[in-house]
């Protein structure tokens, strides 16, 4: 039945890498099962068999999707289905799609959907890797014109060493999480978060994961050499695009190449804008359709030629300058933090905002449910382009460039333990003109300072470009939005002056020499000391304690078994804790309980509860306490938080008390000593032997009473048995 049916198995890093196809999913034009010891994700790949009318882009989207059932789950909510994508979801189809989509060769515009679902999840293999393998697999099967096959290979530093897909048990020791993809002959994407690692650390990681790869390509090849369906035909250039790429070229080339001398932005757009309206002019009607997207790549070659023929960039600085920075902190009052910071026409508006551990980000995966307490949320409204646009909620590009700023700052942040907070780090986009998530990096790590969060150091970011052509590269840094739209590389690097915090290199080429990307570390290390050095003249560290407004976190520990004491039956207590003093208050499995609240005063009435109700009485310690009940035989007294003792007749005064509410009533205050335990376990304490005054132990002074005989009352919590008080003289 399975006539078509191939499988290859490739030994990958000490592992087994399965790709099946022609089993499952037949109808689609490439369907690929890959298998990493018990994560499967299934790859399909369609691609329609004609182009739109009109339609002068390709069309490709790439939808990862994680199913419940993968790891034994059924999915939480009313409806028990998947929903919509989770932010891990819409991450992971980004990074499949970032290395397939230069691949496609040029003009091709036919619309092709790649989708990868995983099918299991071993808890030990990451499924994005997997998932990206099979996806290349399946396109290079499918018979869709593709220049593949791409490898991808996750790698980790753990004691000084490379490793290979790592586990996720080994990526919780790792120094490094760098994913990257690319072809046999180099590099197409990078994505990392790393802890502070050097340029040559990182070089050397993406070298180990390149050569890592290989098997995995050549496996590939080996299975579409039996299994790959006929290939589809290239789209060919025609004599008369030929023809009309020239034509413009004569009429245009100067006219653009002046507009683009505009430094500014808007004017800039304007310009250019004009100077196709006026080339258009002068074309026929049909020549005018077919010129709308040939004078792209004529503003592509204008653009890119005279910055390697001169060494000069659109806005007139050198390949290496960086526009001019202002870092300006505390721009809104009532924010807990906030920095707004400028760089050339680029302007992010950074807030943060700190929180307690009851506002931590619960995050539900396939791996596990787990605690986020740093979030941070870019925002790209369309006002920052001079445009209009939809409004909603976070597109993939926000969802991307925020995890990227994220990345960036998190190995940066002070332990938990330290700075029990949660921090949530909003970043509005005001203006834009290239590199915004690397003004993000910059303005959240100022932000984050100001509101008094202790970094171990602060953190920028900065954008680099590549322009290549035959007769030479250059390497840009900082870069504009045109300069990303029409060069190469978009190569972005964030870190302290200590080392790299995060990477992500995405080529539109087919590949990039290691000298290139050498040349390209080392001049964004330059450039990222020098933004360092501008933020510093805004805000060089953290404030020394959080800001006025935000809730102060004061930690304390409880013996684990006295946790049921602090939260009662039903949270009763806890509660009337939080109500009554009005903070908040989080309590860990460990003992540890985080108190919240704007003031001093607050907190330490918070404490005094919680200290009362965990302490234990110390024999021959002196106490206040309040009388909440009499009896024949002597008076309870709550002295420490909800404790309470029993003060015998016997010990309310040093003459004979016949009547316990001669001396005291409910709801006085006494000072009382603690004289030690029933066997009950019940506090026995005493009032005559301490001075009601000054509360000093008079004991010496008074002396000792005689121990009770059997037949007297004891220190208990209750009235001796009813034989027992049968026997005792009736009173008159």
């Amino acid at each position: 039945m399975f006539d078509n049916y191939f499988r290859k198995d490739i030994s990958w890093g000490g592992k087994t890498l399965t790709l099946e196809t022609g089993k499952i999913a037949r109808q689609a034009d490439g369907a690929v099962m890959a298998r990493l010891g018990d994560t499967i994700v299934l790859c399909t790949v369609v691609g329609a068999r004609s182009v739109k009318p009109g339609q002068d882009f390709f069309p490709l989207t790439v939808n990862y999707q994680e199913k419940a059932f993968a790891a034994g789950k059924i999915p939480g909510g009313f409806f028990k289905r998947e929903g919509r994508p989770s932010e891990a979801e819409t991450l992971i189809s980004r990074l499949i799609d970032r290395p397939l989509r230069p691949l496609f060769p040029e003009g091709f515009r036919n619309e092709v959907q790649v989708i990868a679902t995983v099918l299991s999840h071993d808890m030990e293999n990451s499924p994005d890797i997997v998932a990206l393998v099979g996806c290349s697999a399946a396109l290079t099967l499918s018979g869709i014109p593709f220049f593949g096959p791409v490898a991808a290979a996750r790698v980790a530093y753990i004691d000084g060493q490379y490793v290979l897909n790592p586990t996720l048990e080994q990526i919780k020791e790792s120094k490094l999480d760098l994913v990257l993809a690319g072809t046999e002959e180099g590099v197409l994407m990078v994505e990392s978060e790393a802890h502070e690692l050097t340029e040559e650390v990182m070089l050397g990681a993406v070298t180990f994961g390149h050569a890592g790869f290989q098997p995995v390509i050549q496996g590939i090849i080996e299975l579409a050499e039996k299994a790959a369906k006929e290939p589809w035909d290239l789209p060919e250039v025609s004599a008369e695009t030929t023809a009309l790429k020239a034509k413009l070229a004569s009429l245009g080339t100067a006219s653009i190449g002046e507009a683009y001398k505009e430094t500014q932005k808007l004017l800039r757009q304007k310009k250019v804008g004009e100077a196709k309206k006026a080339i258009l002019a002068q074309l026929g009607e049909d020549e005018a359709a077919m010129a709308k997207g040939l004078l792209k790549e004529l503003e592509a070659d204008v653009v890119r030629n005279s910055i390697l023929d001169t060494g000069m960039r659109i806005d007139g600085r050198d390949t290496k300058t960086v526009r001019p920075i202002v870092a300006e902190v505390h721009v809104l009052p009532r924010a807990h933090g906030s920095a707004l910071f400028t760089r050339g026409e680029t302007q992010a508006l950074c807030v943060a905002t700190l929180g307690t551990g009851q506002d931590e980000q619960i995050i539900d995966q396939l791996a596990g449910e787990y605690r986020e307490n740093f979030m941070l949320h870019y925002n790209f409204p369309p006002y920052s382009v001079n445009e209009t646009g939809r409004m909603g909620s976070p597109g993939r590009r926000e969802i991307g460039h925020g995890k990227l700023a994220w990345r960036a700052i998190r190995p940066l942040l002070p332990e938990k333990a330290a700075f029990p907070y949660t921090m949530r780090v909003v970043s509005e986009i005001t203006e834009s003109n290239g590199s915004s998530s690397m003004a993000t990096v910059c303005g959240t790590s100022l932000s984050l300072m100001d509101a008094g969060a202790p970094l171990k150091r602060p953190c920028a970011g900065i954008a680099m470009g590549l322009i290549k052509e035959d007769k030479g590269f250059a390497v840009l840094s900082d870069i504009l939005g045109d300069e990303d739209h029409l060069g190469d590389m978009d190569f972005k690097v964030a870190g302290s002056e200590q080392g790299i915090t995060a990477l992500q290199m995405d080529i539109k080429i087919t590949s990039i020499t290691p000298e290139i990307m050498k040349i390209a570390l080392e001049q964004a290390k330059q450039g990222r000391l020098h933004i360092l050095g501008e933020m510093a003249k805004g805000l060089s560290g953290a404030r020394g304690e959080v800001a006025g407004n935000a809730p102060k976190i004061t930690v304390i520990q409880v013996p684990k078994d006295k946790i049921r004491d602090v939260i009662g039956t039903g949270g009763k207590v806890i509660r009337d804790i939080v109500e009554t003093t009005g903070t908040k208050i989080d309590i860990e499995d460990d003992g540890t309980i985080k108190i919240a609240a704007t003031s001093p005063e607050a907190a330490q009435a918070a404490i005094d509860r919680i200290r009362g109700l965990t302490a234990e009485a110390e024999i021959g310690a002196i106490y206040t306490g309040t009388v909440v009940k009499t009896a024949d035989f002597g008076a309870f007294v709550n002295f420490l938080g909800a404790k309470d003792g029993l003060v015998h007749i016997s010990e309310l005064a040093n003459e004979r008390v016949s009547k316990t509410t001669d001396i005291v009533n409910m709801g006085d205050k006494v000072k009382v000593k603690v004289l030690g335990f029933d066997d009950r376990g019940k506090v026995k304490l005493s009032m005559r032997v301490v001075d009601q005054a000054t509360g000093a132990d008079i004991s010496d002074q008074v002396g000792a009473r005689r121990p009770r005989e059997d037949g007297e009352a004891g220190g208990g919590d209750r009235e001796p048995r009813g034989e027992r008080r049968d026997r005792r003289p009736r009173r008159d």
